[in-house]
């Protein structure tokens, strides 16, 4: 294919720096809570996952019964250090401009959280009519289930096997890889960690780059690729 259907970027720790923020939220009440953690270990080893998955794993890790409305309070003070502290990944805006094929937004946050990131970081006018959260699907199943990507491609009018992901975890690359897509993982935010390409490679990513000056020439050889196989 000379060029993709559909490209398809991830939001949290892809165009914005939000996932250290929203890991040193979820660190902190996981903590208090009785289950000692730090934000680079949550990050590393959850990224991607809602808090409510987050919360589920560490219960059955841990055998500590948390409370519910641990989960509303959490994600309310993530959205307040949000909306104070999120700013756009250094070189997003441009990549994106950049990018001729269709283009989207697949996520795990909720449309209320997608835009008002967006609008603070000046992201929302390239995606406006085109951002997909897991809880519009039928299922609302989050990522690593593929739906929100197959939800996507089907609104998008685009072929699974023509579409690219742009992803920074190891739950979306398996999210994406079940859909169909190809895809190409990120590791040029904050939350970043020793290991974090190879991991992402090793979950079905086809190549990592870390800086978005780096996308144009990738998709045009990964594209390329395709056409010779």
């Amino acid at each position: 294919m000379s060029q993709p259907d559909l490209v398809i970027f991830d939001c949290d720790g892809v165009l914005v720096d939000s996932e250290i923020i929203a890991a040193r939220v979820e660190a902190e009440m996981l903590t208090d809570a009785g289950f000692p953690i730090e934000a680079e270990e949550l990050a590393e080893r959850y990224a991607g996952l809602t808090f409510k998955d987050i919360m589920l794993a560490v219960e059955a890790e841990s055998e500590i019964p948390f409370q519910a409305s641990m989960i509303e309070r959490t994600e309310k003070l993530v959205d307040k250090r949000l909306a104070a502290e999120v700013r756009a990944i250094d070189g997003a805006r441009e990549a994106v401009a950049r990018t001729a094929a269709p283009r989207c937004i697949c996520s795990n946050s909720s449309q209320e959280r997608l835009k008002a990131m967006l609008t603070k970081t000046a992201l929302l006018p390239l995606f406006e009519g085109r951002i997909f959260s897991a809880l519009d699907t039928a299922s609302k199943l989050p990522k690593p289930a593929p739906d929100v990507f197959l939800h996507a491609a089907a609104a998008m009018k685009a072929d699974p096997a023509k579409t690219f992901v742009i992803e920074d975890s190891v739950h979306g690359v398996h999210g994406a890889r079940a859909a169909g897509m190809r895809v190409i993982g990120f590791t040029g935010a904050a939350h970043s960690w020793p290991g974090h390409a190879d991991r992402l490679t090793e979950a079905g990513a086809e190549t990592v780059i870390r800086r978005w000056s780096d996308l144009a020439a990738v998709l045009a050889a990964l594209s390329e690729w395709s056409e010779v196989e």
